[in-house]
């Protein structure tokens, strides 16, 4: 598989993962044992567990959305630039 195009794909699979956490923090913000979840890579020291604050995970949610949106615009670019240089070579 190309670079761009698995560069693209994981970054739509870390925008998901992202948003999912984000929803989660959320939909639990009512139980009080609940810690606050992330998607950070797991090879970092650990952060203490803040409280939930739903202006954060709104904006959370917002910036996983536009990293979605940027990474699809990656991967139709490299789609669209492999079909010109297919039809060049044809």
């Amino acid at each position: 598989m190309n670079v761009a195009l698995s560069s693209a794909l994981s970054g739509i699979s870390a925008a998901n993962e992202r948003l999912r956490a984000s929803a989660a923090n959320i939909a639990n913000m009512s139980a009080s044992n609940q810690a606050r979840e992330s998607a950070e890579p797991t090879n970092v020291d650990k952060v203490p567990a803040r409280e939930i604050n739903p202006a954060n995970e709104i904006v959370e949610q917002q910036s996983a959305a536009y990293a979605f949106v940027a990474n699809l615009k990656v991967l139709q670019t490299q789609l669209n630039t492999t079909g010109a240089l297919l039809d060049i070579k044809a």
